[in-house]
């Protein structure tokens, strides 16, 4: 059985999760990008963007909901999570969820400069993958565009 590619009122309520966690990286001077990943309708890992705190260029906030999960789960495989991110995935973090098997990929906000599932690139859909997860774009998009236009209207 093939996962939904419509969004839900699920949907909406674990990106408005990411969405509280992309305002916290704001809160800290961090590009406001959160994520979670959900397993069985509960959240198993939340991040959010902390690579400029911990010097870290991987630490984008898939990257950290990932690694939570894995965790949690007690496994590097993602096989039935949906990954919820406010912003695009960039091709650093496609490729970490396709190596997961995610089941599911939900993001806000396009990023037509350095997105990977269709904004610049189709990283997460090509079909020379092994594994090709759903992926839905637009899940309160508005909110996110808002919020990440803001944090850098002020930086200006």
């Amino acid at each position: 059985m093939m996962p939904e590619r419509a969004l839900s009122v699920h949907d909406a309520r674990h990106m408005a999760e990411a969405l509280r966690l992309a305002e916290k990286a704001a809160c800290e001077g961090e590009v406001p990008v959160g994520a979670v990943i959900v397993h069985n309708g509960e959240i198993v890992g939340r991040g959010w963007n902390r690579n400029i705190a911990s010097h870290d260029p991987s630490a984008h906030a898939e990257i950290m909901a990932m690694r939570e999960a894995g965790k949690t789960l007690g496994n590097h495989r993602l096989k039935d999570c949906t990954l919820y991110a406010t912003l695009e995935p960039c091709m650093m973090c496609a490729g970490a969820m396709i190596h997961a098997r995610l089941l599911r990929i939900v993001y806000a906000a396009s990023d037509p400069k350095t997105g990977a599932a269709g904004g610049k690139f189709d990283l997460l859909l090509n079909p020379a993958h092994n594994h090709a997860p759903v992926v839905v774009g637009g899940c309160l998009a508005d909110e996110s565009s808002a919020l990440l236009k803001g944090f850098f209207r002020q930086r200006r």
